[in-house]
């Protein structure tokens, strides 16, 4: 039922990388702003980073300066590149997609998890 697929999550040492990658419908991504939430249970989501069709890139403040977010257009996906990881950054990571014209789409979330 989810129309986007996240993948890259596990486990990793804090101070570690980890690259996130979300596939969707070409129809869905190439009218669409994407954009990569987190949440932990308890809480409610939490923007990280969004990206416009154009290429513009937008940060949250939880981890400004240790993250970037792109597109591959041919590919419909997008990324998120996480680098000095926190166990405070451990998380359920979604992919969301808001279409032009209203349309909003979610994933099913990868885990991460940063082991101190």
């Amino acid at each position: 039922q989810a129309q986007l697929q996240e993948s890259g999550g596990g486990l990793v040492q804090a101070g570690g990388s980890l690259r996130l990658s979300c596939t969707a419908p070409a129809i869905i991504f190439r009218t669409s702003t994407m954009s990569w939430y987190r949440q932990v249970p308890g809480n409610q989501h939490e923007k990280v980073a969004s990206i416009s069709r154009g290429g513009g890139a937008q940060y949250g403040d939880s981890m400004k300066g240790r993250c970037t977010i792109s597109r591959d257009h041919a590919k419909n996906t997008i990324f998120l590149e996480m680098s000095s990881l926190k166990p405070e950054d451990t998380a359920v990571y979604f992919c969301r997609a808001e279409a032009l014209y209203g349309s909003d789409y979610w994933g099913q979330g990868t885990q991460v998890t940063v082991s101190s």
